[in-house]
């Protein structure tokens, strides 16, 4: 505890204790009145004389008048102080005053698509005579050396980790300990912690990366609710996407995604979006982020809502009446393969793809992207991309989505 929070301590001490004098006093002062005025009029004096008691019982009504004033004033007083006094009452902290990093904006947040560089920036005001700088990406699920991305000082860097590897310092000036990360992944979205190590005096700043995406449902193709959470993280690998967070979710949310089966997100907890409520989906709810809650990682089974982010390649349509196999060979036959449910959602988001047939993907469902809604392409009034689910790969119905 530091000299001033000992100061804090000793006032709210003398606070406490003048208001137990006071009360003490006042109780006192009661007994007093009640002795003096009450207590000898109720045969505590020894007197047994009847007209005298009445006579005296007559004479006594101003005073238990007065004695109940006093009453009635003592115990307002303690009714105020008692609503008053709070001898644990919290004072707002303030923030600590940087004396070496710059004061960045209010809730800085640099943004980023998957594959891009970006700078998160970190300028010192004051240069200190010996000092370091080492920047974390904080994660609340991984704590530890590998959260630390870089340590350096005014000569050299030392890189930690996977992100360290594409991590360097920028050095724009002598004064800039930004840092710089390149060929953005999807797992690098979050908050990163740059702090300025000099004794004593350790001071940082934090800075939220947030990678531009989006949200996408994934349901098993051998149905509802067949996934448990590290199956969910496998099934969005597998299309090109990984679990969504919650912040990605609740973005998604905010532009439109309305979804009425529950799935696993990042940190193990199970939600859905609820755009436009209805009776099927929670009732008479407000719209909003319904949640489950945590659930068991290993024996609870939900669907997934996975991320992605923009793609390096383009996704392109084969017309066709195809079956599963003979979309496998089209695509083959213009060297690519058959798209993933994460890269064709990439190119409906960042690329406007739109295309009104349905069409193979790699994992066996058929899916097709619409930027322009139209009543013959699914009738649906939001863009989205629509699915025709799982259907039996021996179909002969479906173009081919390709990706290369």
């Amino acid at each position: 505890m530091n000299i001033q929070h000992l100061d804090k301590a000793d006032s709210g001490n003398k606070e406490w204790t003048e208001w137990n004098r006071l009360r003490i006093f006042l109780f006192f002062l009661i007994g007093h009145v009640y002795h003096c005025h009450v207590g000898q009029h109720w045969g505590l004096t020894g007197q047994s004389d009847t007209k005298s008691r009445i006579q005296e019982l007559r004479e006594m009504t101003p005073i238990r008048g007065n004695f109940a004033g006093i009453l009635v004033i003592t115990l307002n007083y303690f009714i105020q102080s008692s609503a008053s006094y709070n001898p644990h009452r919290a004072e707002p902290s303030k923030p600590k005053k940087l004396q070496y990093l710059l004061e960045p904006p209010v809730q800085v947040e640099v943004a980023g698509r998957r594959g891009d560089n970006v700078t998160l920036p970190c300028i010192l005001r004051i240069k200190p005579n010996h000092y370091k700088i080492k920047w974390t990406k904080l994660d609340p699920e991984h704590l530890g050396q590998q959260n630390i991305i870089m340590i350096s000082n005014a000569n050299a860097f030392k890189p930690y980790g996977p992100v360290g590897r594409r991590a360097s310092l920028l050095r724009a000036h002598t004064m800039d300990a930004s840092l710089l990360l390149s060929h953005l992944e999807l797992g690098d979205d979050g908050r990163y912690q740059c702090e300025l190590i000099n004794g004593i005096e350790d001071e940082n700043i934090v800075i939220t990366l947030r990678i531009e995406g989006v949200v996408f449902p994934y349901q098993s193709q051998h149905g509802r609710y067949k996934f448990n959470f590290h199956e969910a993280e496998l099934a969005c690998a597998e299309q090109d996407g990984m679990l969504a967070s919650y912040s990605q979710l609740y973005r998604a949310w905010t532009e439109g995604l309305d979804w009425c089966n529950a799935g696993w997100i990042l940190d193990g907890t199970v939600h859905y979006p609820i755009v436009h409520p209805r009776p099927v989906c929670g009732g008479n709810l407000p719209a909003g982020i319904r949640s489950y809650g945590p659930k068991n990682k290993n024996h609870d089974r939900f669907d997934a809502f996975c991320f992605t982010s923009q793609i390096p390649g383009s996704v392109f349509y084969i017309t066709g009446a195809f079956s599963y196999d003979q979309a496998v060979y089209a695509c083959k036959r213009q060297g690519s393969a058959l798209a993933l449910v994460g890269q064709l959602y990439a190119a409906w988001r960042f690329q406007k793809y739109d295309q009104c047939n349905g069409g193979w993907l790699k994992d066996g469902s058929v899916r097709f992207p619409i930027v322009s809604p139209r009543k013959r392409c699914g009738g649906v009034p939001e863009a989205g991309v629509r699915t025709f689910g799982f259907p039996s790969k021996t179909t002969h119905l479906y173009g081919a989505y390709c990706y290369r």
